[in-house]
Formats: C-alpha cells, structure tokens, sequence
C-alpha cells in the first residue's frame, strides 16, 4: 500500500510555531500516513525545533534564507513547488498567509484549491463552509496533488509537545525577484490573540464611539483576561481596529466562551463566531438575530448591563 504523504506549510514567528499550524497537523492527520511540515525562513532553527516537537509530525523540512524571511508569496510558493512531486497533499492553515500562499501553489501545479476546509470526509473528499456558514458542501477531488487550506477552528490543535520528527535541511529556492519587502507596522497589546482566545468580548456599533467602546468593554475584558473583537459595522465606524473584525471578512474565532455586547448578530458577524462553545449576547432589541445562536441571551441596555455584569465578577 502507497503511503500517502501530507506537507504542512507552517506559520511561525522564527522561534516558535503558530497554534494555527498545529490545527492544520490535526488535519493532516485525517488526510493521510505521514505528516511533514514544511518550516521556512531565515534563521529559524528554534521554529523547527518546535515543529519537530508538535505530536504527528514525522519529519520538519528546514528552508533557511533571508528571500523566505517574511513569507512572501511568490518565494514561499516556490520553495513549496520544489517539494510539491513527493507530496498527495499540501496543507495550509487558512489565515491571511495560507490565503495568500496557497492560491499561487494551486495555480503553479494546475489544480484546484479547495479552501476553508472543516472536515475530512476520507482521502478525497472533503466538507468546507459556503454562503457565509449556512450551509456545507462535500468537496471530492481527483487531482494528484490536493493543495488545501484548513480553517484553524474546525480541528483541536495537535500537542506542541511529544513528538519526535527528524530536522531535514533544504537548499532554499532563488530569490524570484517578483516582490519585495518593505515594512511592516505590528499593533501590539497584553491581550491574548483574537484567533486564539479562549474568551472573546465583542462589541457593536450600539456602543456609539470608540471611547465608549474602550470604557465599557475594556473592564470586563479584564476581568475575563478576554480578547477583544468587533463587528464590521463596529470597525467601520471607527470604534475599533481592523484586526479586532471578527466575521466572514474579519477573523473566524471559535472560544470557549463569547460575549456579542451591542452586535445584532448579521450573518456576515454569525460566520465568524457561530462556532463558540458558550455564546452570550446581550442587546436591547429582543429581535436581534444573535439571540437566536445564542446560548445565554440578555435583553438589555449593554451600558448598564456590562458594568454590573463587571461589578458581580
């Protein structure tokens, strides 16, 4: 019997491994016999280390040099495309850099994406999300390379210890020339990852102003050592940053527990959130659609609601 190879593409910051990864290990799994991660960047042996450690995997491949540094697309995507013969799948998890990866690799080897996977059914066939999460189509696929993207939330992360793998070094493909990096800028806070969080405090446009949103929000958020997330209508109006978006075109999160403070709960907000172990809304409008995906649903004025709720805990 053919073993049916699985390349993971890993997220990393050159030290340690996303948890998203370790999702996407969690996935691989389900796909096929042998799991390798693929760990490319510039001095990122520590990163490597840790994949070598994360449960599953049996083998890391190590592309090292300054051209994979920032994972742009055009360079990861080659260096991928070098392995790409030995491989029946190629996974990637579905965040804002599988995204951006995934698409080139697909097209370069003729094949179909099939994106935001939630579960693997068997070897080729697999189910992902379609109009924003109502429903969920059963994808099956007869290429000979099956180039996915994983969403992170569907799949329990893999152990980021116990695992055994060999470090195996690559030649890094040539710089492509094609793009380049100029800076980036990093917003940074003591608060847990939005993607990661095992508690979420979202807020609404009803909080009416980004001070208010702050004031309200930021003491229960304490309390709970809470994330904090928007709606897109929260985010356009200014209250809140573009990386607090949680919904179809923000962030998909799944915590333990979800606080919609002020968010009428549209389907575009549901398909980010809808999968939260324990959901509870508050809002004043007994008619919200979020009441009706909510485990706990509070009818009330979130401004006097939240600091009490504060107050009790």
């Amino acid at each position: 019997m053919t073993t049916r190879k699985v390349l993971v593409v890993a997220e990393h910051d050159h030290v340690s491994i996303r948890m998203a990864t370790r999702n996407t290990v969690t996935a691989a799994l389900a796909c096929g016999d042998e799991v390798h991660v693929l760990v490319a960047g510039d001095n990122a042996s520590e990163a490597a280390q840790a994949a070598a450690r994360v449960h599953g995997v049996s083998k890391v491949l190590h592309a090292d040099a300054l051209s994979l540094a920032e994972g742009l697309a055009e360079n990861l995507a080659a260096q991928v495309l070098a392995l790409a013969p030995h491989y029946g799948y190629i996974l990637f998890p579905a965040t804002s850099s599988g995204k951006n990866v995934a698409p080139c690799v697909a097209a370069l080897l003729d094949v179909a994406q099939i994106s935001d996977v939630v579960r693997v059914v068997s070897s080729d066939t697999f189910e992902r999300p379609i109009y924003a999460g109502n429903a969920i189509a059963t994808v099956q696929s007869s290429d000979p390379v099956k180039v996915i993207t994983v969403r992170p939330t569907a799949f329990d992360a893999a152990s980021a210890e116990g695992g055994t793998a060999c470090i195996e070094p690559l030649d890094a493909v040539a710089d492509s020339g094609l793009s380049a990096f100029v800076e980036r800028f990093v917003a940074t806070n003591d608060r847990p990852e939005l993607a990661g969080a095992r508690i979420v405090v979202s807020g609404g446009r009803a909080l009416g102003s980004s001070e208010k949103f702050l004031d309200v929000l930021t003491p229960l958020a304490d309390k709970l050592g809470a994330a904090l997330g928007a709606s897109r209508a929260a985010v356009d109006a200014g209250y809140a940053p573009n990386d607090w978006q949680v919904g179809q075109t923000g962030k998909i999160v799944a915590p333990q527990l979800y606080i919609a403070c002020g968010i009428s709960g549209a389907i575009q907000h549901q398909a980010g959130m809808k999968d939260s172990r324990v959901i509870v809304a508050i809002n004043k409008d007994p008619d919200a659609p979020i009441f009706e995906i909510a485990d706990y649903g509070l009818e009330a004025d979130l401004f006097d609601a939240v600091p009490q709720l504060v107050a009790a805990l």
